[in-house]
């Protein structure tokens, strides 16, 4: 009799070719034979959270999920840069859809912060991904027009961004700051609705937030996808903190009751 857990959960090791670099990740498999329905994570600037706990959770419902890093970061290779995160994340979504473990059919992707951001701005271009949830996203544009209107603005966002560096190689908080600034509207989340009203769509904000407050980078995105509309926008304010601290279950049941009402067969 074949056993009902073979092949057995693993957690291999794989990686990614990008811009001419070598991305690192880890895929995180469920058992049974598959093809399993895969969840992509992106993680933020510079990546201190790497919401492994969300994708042990969503192995044990059933999903795949990938967590991994981008370039110039966490002992990659290659610079990193605002782009390079949305062009490496594009690459890492439409190369799962090539692994016969991983079903491409029903293809998520969650990120948080910076990755909240990129997550919707690949979601908006990849008509592949089924479904996609952005947490505490940072609303690059929102970054921008601050620094335009408020140069105390933009001398925090240097002195900020100075401070996350380590992991980091091939850029500057200087370097950040222009790049957000010169892509200005180019990157507005709100002006995505007309791309992702075919989608679900989860935002999750934080309302004790610093880093990204929900009455700049959340409720306008909020107030923006119900104009348009987006028909199946599902969202949340949590009461915590911008890593989500004391929500980390809260937040894993509500991406899990998310996905398993758009990913399901």
């Amino acid at each position: 009799m074949t056993d009902v857990y073979d092949p057995p959960a693993s957690t291999p090791a794989v990686t990614f070719e990008s811009g001419g670099h070598r991305l690192l990740g880890v895929l995180h498999l469920p058992a049974g034979p598959g093809p399993h329905p895969i969840v992509v994570l992106l993680h933020g600037f510079p990546g201190n959270e790497r919401n492994f706990d969300l994708a042990q959770a969503l192995r044990r419902a059933g999903y795949a999920a990938l967590v991994f890093h981008y370039r110039g970061s966490w002992g990659v290779g290659g610079s990193w840069s605002w782009r390079h995160v949305l062009e490496d994340a594009a690459r890492v979504v439409e190369s799962v859809r090539l692994d016969a473990r991983l079903d491409p059919e029903r293809l998520g992707v969650v990120g948080h912060s910076l990755g909240g951001f990129a997550a919707l701005m690949t979601a908006a271009a990849d008509p592949a991904v089924r479904a996609v949830a952005s947490v505490s996203a940072f609303d690059l544009s929102a970054g921008a027009a601050a620094c335009l209107a408020d140069p105390a603005a933009r001398e925090g966002f240097l002195r900020d961004w100075e401070g996350e560096l380590l992991p980091l190689q091939g850029t500057s908080a200087a370097a950040l700051v222009a790049e957000m600034e010169a892509a200005g509207q180019e990157w507005s989340l709100a002006a995505l609705a007309p791309r992702l009203a075919d989608r679900p769509v989860l935002l999750v904000g934080t309302g004790r937030d610093p880093v990204t407050p929900a009455h700049t980078h959340h409720d306008p995105l909020v107030r923006a996808y119900e104009a348009h509309p987006v028909p199946r926008l599902e969202h949340h304010l949590f009461p915590t903190d911008h890593a989500l601290s004391d929500h980390r279950l809260t937040l894993a049941r509500t991406v899990m009751d998310f996905l398993d009402r758009t990913l399901r067969p």
